[in-house]
Protein backbone atom coordinates (compact mmCIF):
# COMPACT_ATOMS: atom_id res chain seq x y z
CA UNK A 1 0.00 0.00 0.00
CA UNK A 2 1.60 3.28 -0.81
CA UNK A 3 -1.46 5.83 0.29
CA UNK A 4 -0.86 7.16 3.66
CA UNK A 5 -4.03 6.35 5.76
CA UNK A 6 -2.56 7.87 9.13
CA UNK A 7 -4.69 11.27 8.57
CA UNK A 8 -8.52 11.31 8.89
CA UNK A 9 -10.45 9.49 6.11
CA UNK A 10 -12.06 11.79 3.83
CA UNK A 11 -15.13 10.91 1.17
CA UNK A 12 -17.71 12.63 -1.42
CA UNK A 13 -20.36 11.05 -1.58
CA UNK A 14 -22.12 11.85 -5.37
CA UNK A 15 -25.70 10.48 -5.68
CA UNK A 16 -28.72 12.66 -7.77
CA UNK A 17 -30.52 11.56 -4.24
CA UNK A 18 -30.77 13.65 -1.58
CA UNK A 19 -31.68 10.86 1.13
CA UNK A 20 -29.41 9.14 -0.46
CA UNK A 21 -26.45 11.41 0.26
CA UNK A 22 -27.75 12.32 3.64
CA UNK A 23 -28.37 8.98 4.60
CA UNK A 24 -24.72 7.43 3.63
CA UNK A 25 -23.29 11.06 5.58
CA UNK A 26 -24.59 9.73 8.62
CA UNK A 27 -23.52 6.70 8.81
CA UNK A 28 -20.13 7.68 7.92
CA UNK A 29 -20.03 10.63 10.28
CA UNK A 30 -21.22 8.15 12.97
CA UNK A 31 -18.27 6.34 12.70
CA UNK A 32 -15.42 9.53 12.42
CA UNK A 33 -15.66 9.55 8.87
CA UNK A 34 -15.00 13.37 7.11
CA UNK A 35 -17.92 13.97 4.24
CA UNK A 36 -16.04 16.58 2.48
CA UNK A 37 -18.85 17.54 0.24
CA UNK A 38 -21.95 15.87 -1.56
CA UNK A 39 -22.38 16.05 -5.01
CA UNK A 40 -25.50 15.61 -7.21
CA UNK A 41 -24.08 15.34 -10.63
CA UNK A 42 -20.75 14.02 -12.03
CA UNK A 43 -19.58 17.46 -12.60
CA UNK A 44 -19.88 18.19 -9.13
CA UNK A 45 -18.31 15.40 -8.40
CA UNK A 46 -15.27 16.22 -10.68
CA UNK A 47 -15.45 19.65 -8.89
CA UNK A 48 -15.64 18.64 -5.65
CA UNK A 49 -12.46 16.14 -5.79
CA UNK A 50 -10.35 19.02 -7.70
CA UNK A 51 -11.29 21.24 -4.29
CA UNK A 52 -11.47 18.60 -0.96
CA UNK A 53 -8.86 15.92 -2.53
CA UNK A 54 -11.00 13.29 -0.44
CA UNK A 55 -9.88 9.84 0.03
CA UNK A 56 -12.74 7.71 -1.55
CA UNK A 57 -15.65 9.35 -3.61
CA UNK A 58 -19.09 7.22 -3.25
CA UNK A 59 -20.00 7.21 -6.90
CA UNK A 60 -23.59 6.42 -8.17
CA UNK A 61 -23.67 5.83 -12.10
CA UNK A 62 -26.98 7.19 -13.47
CA UNK A 63 -26.99 11.28 -12.76
CA UNK A 64 -28.32 13.81 -14.75
CA UNK A 65 -25.58 16.46 -16.91
CA UNK A 66 -22.89 14.71 -16.29
CA UNK A 67 -22.66 10.51 -14.89
CA UNK A 68 -20.80 8.78 -12.71
CA UNK A 69 -19.02 6.61 -15.45
CA UNK A 70 -17.63 10.37 -17.37
CA UNK A 71 -17.03 11.38 -13.82
CA UNK A 72 -14.61 8.66 -13.16
CA UNK A 73 -13.25 8.54 -16.26
CA UNK A 74 -12.42 12.16 -15.35
CA UNK A 75 -11.33 12.01 -11.86
CA UNK A 76 -8.96 8.83 -12.77
CA UNK A 77 -7.61 10.88 -15.13
CA UNK A 78 -6.11 12.94 -12.33
CA UNK A 79 -4.87 10.28 -10.60
CA UNK A 80 -2.26 12.58 -9.07
CA UNK A 81 -5.10 12.99 -6.66
CA UNK A 82 -4.70 9.53 -5.06
CA UNK A 83 -8.69 9.42 -4.99
CA UNK A 84 -9.81 6.42 -5.35
CA UNK A 85 -13.94 5.75 -6.52
CA UNK A 86 -16.23 3.07 -5.38
CA UNK A 87 -19.49 2.59 -7.71
CA UNK A 88 -23.06 2.74 -6.10
CA UNK A 89 -25.28 0.98 -7.80
CA UNK A 90 -29.03 -1.01 -7.34
CA UNK A 91 -27.82 -3.49 -9.77
CA UNK A 92 -25.02 -5.73 -9.66
CA UNK A 93 -24.92 -7.38 -13.18
CA UNK A 94 -24.99 -3.88 -15.06
CA UNK A 95 -23.05 -2.73 -18.12
CA UNK A 96 -22.52 0.60 -16.70
CA UNK A 97 -20.50 -1.01 -13.52
CA UNK A 98 -18.31 -3.19 -15.47
CA UNK A 99 -17.42 -0.09 -17.58
CA UNK A 100 -16.86 2.04 -14.42
CA UNK A 101 -14.50 -0.87 -13.54
CA UNK A 102 -12.38 -0.24 -16.38
CA UNK A 103 -12.11 3.01 -16.34
CA UNK A 104 -10.13 2.67 -13.11
CA UNK A 105 -13.38 2.48 -9.88
CA UNK A 106 -12.13 0.36 -7.31
CA UNK A 107 -15.60 -1.87 -6.79
CA UNK A 108 -18.78 -1.69 -6.35
CA UNK A 109 -21.22 -1.72 -3.66
CA UNK A 110 -25.15 -2.05 -3.82
CA UNK A 111 -27.11 1.10 -2.30
CA UNK A 112 -29.04 -1.55 0.11
CA UNK A 113 -25.60 -2.02 1.78
CA UNK A 114 -25.57 -2.64 5.43
CA UNK A 115 -24.34 0.18 7.87
CA UNK A 116 -21.34 -1.98 8.42
CA UNK A 117 -20.33 -2.96 5.32
CA UNK A 118 -20.73 0.75 3.70
CA UNK A 119 -17.92 1.83 6.52
CA UNK A 120 -15.50 -1.41 6.16
CA UNK A 121 -16.04 -0.99 2.69
CA UNK A 122 -14.87 2.81 2.54
CA UNK A 123 -11.98 1.90 4.65
CA UNK A 124 -10.93 -1.05 2.61
CA UNK A 125 -10.99 0.71 -0.64
CA UNK A 126 -9.05 3.95 1.39
CA UNK A 127 -6.27 1.51 2.47
CA UNK A 128 -5.65 0.83 -1.17
CA UNK A 129 -7.51 -2.16 -1.44
CA UNK A 130 -10.26 -3.51 -4.54
CA UNK A 131 -13.39 -4.25 -3.01
CA UNK A 132 -14.34 -7.41 -5.14
CA UNK A 133 -17.26 -9.70 -4.15
CA UNK A 134 -15.93 -12.79 -6.12
CA UNK A 135 -18.95 -14.48 -7.33
CA UNK A 136 -20.76 -10.80 -8.53
CA UNK A 137 -17.24 -9.26 -10.03
CA UNK A 138 -16.76 -12.84 -11.49
CA UNK A 139 -20.20 -12.88 -13.09
CA UNK A 140 -19.94 -9.47 -13.86
CA UNK A 141 -17.14 -9.61 -16.13
CA UNK A 142 -17.83 -12.61 -17.46
CA UNK A 143 -20.92 -11.61 -18.63
CA UNK A 144 -19.13 -8.02 -20.09
CA UNK A 145 -15.55 -8.61 -20.85
CA UNK A 146 -14.90 -9.48 -24.56
CA UNK A 147 -11.33 -9.74 -25.66
CA UNK A 148 -9.58 -6.91 -26.63
CA UNK A 149 -6.69 -7.21 -29.10
CA UNK A 150 -6.11 -3.22 -28.60
CA UNK A 151 -5.81 -3.62 -24.95
CA UNK A 152 -3.77 -7.10 -25.56
CA UNK A 153 -1.69 -5.07 -27.33
CA UNK A 154 -0.93 -3.10 -25.19
CA UNK A 155 -0.37 -5.47 -22.15
CA UNK A 156 2.14 -7.36 -24.14
CA UNK A 157 4.04 -6.98 -21.46
CA UNK A 158 2.42 -9.76 -20.21
CA UNK A 159 5.42 -11.64 -21.06
CA UNK A 160 7.45 -9.51 -18.43
CA UNK A 161 5.61 -11.66 -15.93
CA UNK A 162 6.90 -14.51 -14.11
CA UNK A 163 5.55 -18.08 -14.95
CA UNK A 164 4.46 -17.81 -11.59
CA UNK A 165 3.21 -13.93 -11.73
CA UNK A 166 1.06 -15.82 -14.29
CA UNK A 167 -0.05 -18.55 -12.49
CA UNK A 168 -1.04 -15.99 -9.76
CA UNK A 169 -3.01 -13.54 -11.99
CA UNK A 170 -4.92 -16.28 -13.33
CA UNK A 171 -5.86 -17.34 -10.14
CA UNK A 172 -6.31 -14.48 -8.58
CA UNK A 173 -9.28 -13.11 -11.68
CA UNK A 174 -10.82 -16.53 -10.65
CA UNK A 175 -11.93 -15.04 -7.56
CA UNK A 176 -9.37 -16.53 -5.07
CA UNK A 177 -8.50 -14.49 -1.87
CA UNK A 178 -4.82 -14.07 -0.72
CA UNK A 179 -5.62 -16.87 1.76
CA UNK A 180 -6.63 -18.89 -0.88
CA UNK A 181 -4.31 -18.11 -3.49
CA UNK A 182 -1.37 -19.19 -0.28
CA UNK A 183 -3.07 -22.29 0.11
CA UNK A 184 -3.64 -23.30 -3.18
CA UNK A 185 0.29 -22.56 -4.54
CA UNK A 186 1.68 -23.55 -1.14
CA UNK A 187 2.90 -20.27 -0.45
CA UNK A 188 2.98 -17.51 2.77
CA UNK A 189 0.51 -15.04 2.77
CA UNK A 190 3.54 -12.54 2.68
CA UNK A 191 4.97 -13.95 -0.60
CA UNK A 192 1.34 -14.01 -2.29
CA UNK A 193 1.08 -10.65 -1.44
CA UNK A 194 4.34 -9.71 -2.45
CA UNK A 195 3.46 -11.23 -6.17
CA UNK A 196 0.63 -9.81 -6.51
CA UNK A 197 1.95 -6.22 -5.72
CA UNK A 198 4.75 -6.64 -8.55
CA UNK A 199 2.35 -8.08 -11.06
CA UNK A 200 -0.03 -4.36 -10.49
CA UNK A 201 3.32 -2.89 -10.90
CA UNK A 202 4.90 -4.58 -14.05
CA UNK A 203 1.69 -4.18 -15.26
CA UNK A 204 0.80 -0.74 -14.45
CA UNK A 205 -2.59 -0.98 -13.17
CA UNK A 206 -4.44 0.43 -9.36
CA UNK A 207 -5.37 -2.75 -7.90
CA UNK A 208 -6.72 -6.42 -8.34
CA UNK A 209 -10.26 -4.91 -9.93
CA UNK A 210 -8.25 -3.73 -13.04
CA UNK A 211 -6.07 -7.29 -12.97
CA UNK A 212 -9.35 -9.45 -13.29
CA UNK A 213 -10.52 -7.30 -16.20
CA UNK A 214 -7.14 -7.24 -17.52
CA UNK A 215 -6.77 -10.95 -17.66
CA UNK A 216 -10.48 -11.62 -19.86
CA UNK A 217 -10.01 -8.57 -21.86
CA UNK A 218 -6.06 -10.05 -22.66
CA UNK A 219 -7.21 -13.56 -22.71
CA UNK A 220 -5.24 -14.83 -20.18
CA UNK A 221 -8.70 -16.57 -18.75
CA UNK A 222 -11.70 -17.68 -20.31
CA UNK A 223 -14.92 -17.21 -19.26
CA UNK A 224 -16.24 -20.36 -17.66
CA UNK A 225 -13.00 -20.85 -16.02
CA UNK A 226 -13.06 -22.77 -12.58
CA UNK A 227 -13.89 -20.20 -10.36
CA UNK A 228 -12.07 -19.27 -6.57
CA UNK A 229 -14.27 -19.34 -3.62
CA UNK A 230 -14.29 -16.15 -0.77
CA UNK A 231 -13.76 -12.70 0.02
CA UNK A 232 -11.23 -10.69 -2.37
CA UNK A 233 -8.68 -8.47 -1.16
CA UNK A 234 -5.56 -6.96 -2.34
Amino acid sequence: MDDDVSGPLRVVIADDQALVRSGFGMILAADGIEVTCEAANGAEAVAAVRRTRPDVVLMDIRMPQMDGLEATRQIMAEGATGTRVLILTTYDLDHYVYAALTAGASGFLLKDVTPEHLVAAVRLVRAGDALLAPTITRRLVERFARRDEARATVHRDLSDLTPRELEVLRLLATGLSNAELADRLTLSPTTVKTHVARILSKLGLRDRVQAVVLAYETGLIAPGSTPGHGTTTA
